[in-house]
């Protein structure tokens, strides 16, 4: 009997430049999910910065998100030269080897 377990990381992805930065963002409280960025587009300061898609967006420049879309896109598009994310990422689960 096991059980699979879900790694979580929090990152600080800091994307050097100016918009567009090169990512999709999907969700918000407004369509009830989280916030998802769903696309990076290559050799944009979001791929250089190694964003992922599927990537949780947490906080937008040292300001923690209240879930919505809206809010996200605007503290994005405020950003001149330097966009810094907290995001959170899931790694794909896994089962632990049994013990000896």
């Amino acid at each position: 009997n096991y059980r699979k377990i879900q790694l979580v990381c929090f990152l600080i992805v800091l994307l050097q430049g100016r918009a567009p930065w090169g990512f999709t963002l999907r969700g918000g409280t407004e369509h009830r999910e989280p916030l998802i960025i769903t696309k990076v587009e290559q050799g944009s300061a979001a791929a250089a910065a190694r964003l992922q898609a599927g990537d949780e967006m947490v906080s937008v420049n040292a300001v923690p998100l209240n879930g919505s879309r809206l809010e996200a896109i605007s503290l994005v598009k405020s950003s001149h030269q330097t966009l810094a994310l907290v995001i959170r990422r899931y790694q794909k689960p896994y089962t632990p080897p049994p013990a000896p």
